[in-house]
């Protein structure tokens, strides 16, 4: 981690041309540089309008000086913000005057993500809130807005703070049966250890659906479009896209390489890809395509297995099957039903395996609410569940751990000396997990991890 004892400065706004830029300092006691800077004092939390000059007195630009002195500022040190034009070089300039005069009181370039690093080691934000500030900054969709702006607020944390308060009230009982066993007093019977514990595990697997439901909303599912040349896979991605992203022809391995495009649905963001059509090619361009189809097939959420419902060669398709990843959901969708009359429709096979299958026609829409639907249903989405806030996977795999532990105190739970220290490890160690989310206890490594992947500015 960086030394965080000296001021930063950066561009805080997005690159490129705009009304309105920003530059932002953060540091211990700015007051000296600030009267360096304009040559006189700001009255905090009041707009200063103010020329921005470079070191022969000549105005850089003109804009908004705003002074919030510590610990009442975002990053909990004094910060400074210069509000001026959005122009690239004139906002390099001012940073540059900056960096310049504030040598003196050593002055660096922010690194990524160090003013909301700065927040959290200085207790503005816990982990979980400083992690929704990049989700909210990425949020792609209005419902993920929403819930990185319930995470930033601390819903998330608030529910995470409040269930360790509970592990920690029953370890204290645990602890309480172990330092006084002369007493006459079952401390762990009295107050009903046994049903907190069930309580405590039962609202954790609460917790962990809603986390499931917020990871879903912040990363979204990704789906790839497999299946033999000429199926209709680039018919389906423009269709679910709603514009044409693929080139679509009647001629076979049309698409050499893969094409994606985000959709979303309720707010989830879903990832299609488009492979190359899967068979055995000997153009070199194409054998290249189809092994980068493979690469994608391994790493999707679920394949769907588009299959032209008018030429149905079942041990082909039978054969792609026994090929895709055995852990990987994989949803038959039979396509081009437009041309199929009731009969046809009715003999269609029903795969044994999988998650189910459909009959869509990309070209008129048929069964698409369906499939999108389906999508859903597969990512554990649910609308009318509640879901305030976004998550990540580390929130889930911290929260999976916690559940684990708990199921082994509950299997030491049986309150003789010996078996019940397993159980109060056990607790410590749930109670552990959860403070990993807060930030609380956590490495060095992690949150130089996590602050690394922010903007520089943020």
């Amino acid at each position: 981690m960086a030394n965080l004892n000296f001021p930063i400065a950066a561009i805080a706004t997005a690159p490129g041309r705009g009304g309105i830029g920003i530059v932002r300092i953060s540091g211990p006691d700015l007051r000296p540089f600030i009267d360096d800077f304009f040559g006189q004092p700001l009255t905090p939390r009041h707009a200063h309008f103010l020329s921005f000059k470079d070191g022969q007195g000549k105005p850089i630009d003109e804009g908004i000086a705003l002074y919030f002195p510590a610990p009442h500022s975002y990053t909990g040190e004094d910060v400074l913000e210069l509000q001026g034009h959005g122009g690239p070089a004139v906002l390099r300039r001012v940073l540059q005057r900056c960096l310049e005069l504030g040598a003196a009181y050593q002055m660096r370039p922010a690194q990524p993500g160090e003013y909301t690093q700065r927040a959290f080691l200085n207790h503005r934000l816990d982990l979980a809130q400083a992690e929704a500030v990049a989700d909210l900054i990425d949020a792609s969709s209005e419902a993920a807005a929403k819930g990185a702006m319930a995470s930033l607020s601390g819903a998330f944390s608030q529910q995470i703070n409040q269930l360790a308060d509970q592990i920690i009230h029953l370890r204290m009982l645990v602890e309480a049966t172990l330092d006084f066993p002369e007493e006459e007093i079952d401390f762990l019977e009295k107050y009903q250890a046994g049903e907190q514990l069930e309580h405590i595990q039962t609202q954790v697997n609460t917790i962990f659906a809603q986390a499931k439901q917020g990871q879903v909303l912040r990363d979204g599912l990704q789906v790839v479009l497999a299946g033999q040349p000429n199926v209709g896979k680039s018919s389906l991605l423009n269709a679910l896209a709603g514009e044409e992203i693929a080139i679509v022809t009647d001629i076979a391995g049309t698409t050499r390489d893969r094409l994606s495009q985000t959709i979303h649905i309720d707010g989830v963001p879903i990832h299609i890809i488009d492979t190359a059509g899967l068979r055995e090619a000997q153009d070199q361009v194409e054998i290249l395509g189809i092994d980068r189809s493979w690469q994608e097939i391994k790493k999707a959420h679920i394949i769907i297995h588009l299959i032209d419902a008018n030429q149905i060669d079942a041990t082909v398709e039978q054969e792609l099957r026994q090929a895709f990843p055995q852990k990987t959901p994989v949803l038959t969708v039979f396509n081009k039903c437009d041309l199929l009359n009731e009969q046809q429709k009715a003999q269609l096979p029903t795969p044994e395996n999988g998650v189910g299958y459909l009959h869509i026609s990309a070209k008129t829409g048929q069964g698409l609410d369906e499939l999108r639907q389906t999508l859903l249903n597969h990512a554990g989405w649910s609308a009318s569940t509640e879901s305030p806030w976004l998550a990540r996977e580390r929130h889930l795999h911290a929260l999976q751990r916690c559940t684990h532990h708990l199921q082994q105190a509950a299997e030491h739970a049986q309150y003789d000396d010996q078996i019940l220290d397993l159980f109060a490890e056990e607790l410590r160690l749930a109670h552990q997990e959860l403070t990993e989310i807060t930030g609380e206890f956590s490495s060095d490594d992690l949150l130089g991890e996590i602050f690394s992947s922010f903007c520089i500015g943020k």
